[in-house]
């Protein structure tokens, strides 16, 4: 009989229920935020000038976008949709880009982009979608404000849902068909970053499933960091394998379900399902930094030791232990 190295009978066993999963339960929530109508958005030249004046003509048309987005719901009968659309249209809030189809995109900036020395830019993962934007919102604005709590620089945060997400539970949430999609308007994203705010410092904060999507944009991103947090792996071996100058930092909170996700892949004829080597091994050799006892959706909550440590990765500075010990 050939032998299997320890633990990897158990590992396929468990990524075998994870596919029967995908296959097997339905995924409403995510089918119904697809569904709900939206008009295509005012089309809109590349982010290249972050002058007040320019942001503030960017922002209004966006706010336009969601405001007709916001009708069309309304019409459509969907006043959950409707109303957090007249939440997102508020002036106070300001949007690079705002597109209400199949589930939605967007980018919120939290912060003054126009005098920004250091950007973070949220990469989500699965099942975020305008349903259930209010989670990547409540994240920047934590982050937002404990830059602004910690440091006397400008700062700036961005969350960018510029790709559509996979359900948690499916076969795409297990592929990084999706992440490799969203790889190159996440490098056009930064590119317009960059030329819009040439000497200001960016750091990519990526979320679960957003970590695959980082890691397929890492060749091509001129970024200080890449941050990779409750995720499950980034379909490469190692952080040098992301073939990238930034810093990759890694971490798991030790009540982040992630964990049981086995990191291992498996190759089938149809698709290659999972993401290989655990990013806070010692394999994969990133900067590994603390995170606390957290769950999955809490690594930007208020408080949270998570939330420390990537204020100071954005910033610049090491966090507490950081280190390459696992």
């Amino acid at each position: 009989m050939a032998s299997h190295p320890r633990g990897s009978r158990p590992r396929r066993t468990l990524l075998a229920a994870l596919i029967t999963a995908s296959v097997a339960v339905p995924v409403s929530g995510a089918a119904r935020s697809a569904a709900v109508p939206a008009p295509a958005p005012t089309a809109s030249a590349p982010l290249r000038d972050a002058t007040p004046a320019a942001l503030t003509k960017r922002y209004t048309a966006s706010r336009d976008d969601i405001q007709a987005a916001g009708r069309m719901a309304t019409d459509h009968g969907d006043q959950w949709r409707a109303a957090m659309l007249h939440a997102m249209a508020d002036p106070a809030r300001h949007f690079l880009f705002f597109d209400g189809r199949d589930g939605g995109r967007t980018a919120e900036v939290f912060g003054d982009l126009s005098q920004a020395e250091q950007i973070a830019v949220l990469v989500p993962g699965s099942d975020t979608n305008l349903d259930k934007y209010g989670y990547v919102r409540a994240g920047g604005l934590a982050l937002q404000q404990r830059l602004g709590d910690r440091t006397a620089v400008r700062t700036a945060v961005i969350a960018w849902l510029g790709y559509p997400t996979p359900s948690t539970v499916s076969l795409g949430a297990l592929t990084p068909d999706r992440a490799q999609e969203a790889a190159p308007d996440l490098n056009t994203f930064v590119r317009e970053l960059h030329a819009a705010r040439p000497a200001a410092r960016i750091s990519l904060l990526c979320h679960s499933y957003g970590s695959v999507v980082c890691a397929a944009a890492a060749p091509g991103l001129d970024v200080a960091d890449i941050v990779l947090y409750g995720s499950a792996g980034v379909a490469a071996d190692t952080a040098a394998a992301l073939h990238t100058r930034a810093t990759v930092w890694a971490s798991r909170s030790s009540g982040d379900w992630i964990a049981d996700v086995p990191h291992t892949r498996l190759h089938l004829p149809f698709a290659t399902l999972g993401f290989g080597t655990d990013p806070v091994s010692p394999e994969f050799g990133a900067h590994l930094f603390p995170a606390g006892d957290g769950g999955h959706s809490g690594y930007l909550r208020h408080g949270s030791l998570s939330l420390e440590s990537i204020a100071r990765i954005v910033t610049g500075q090491a966090p507490a232990e950081a280190g390459r010990d696992a």
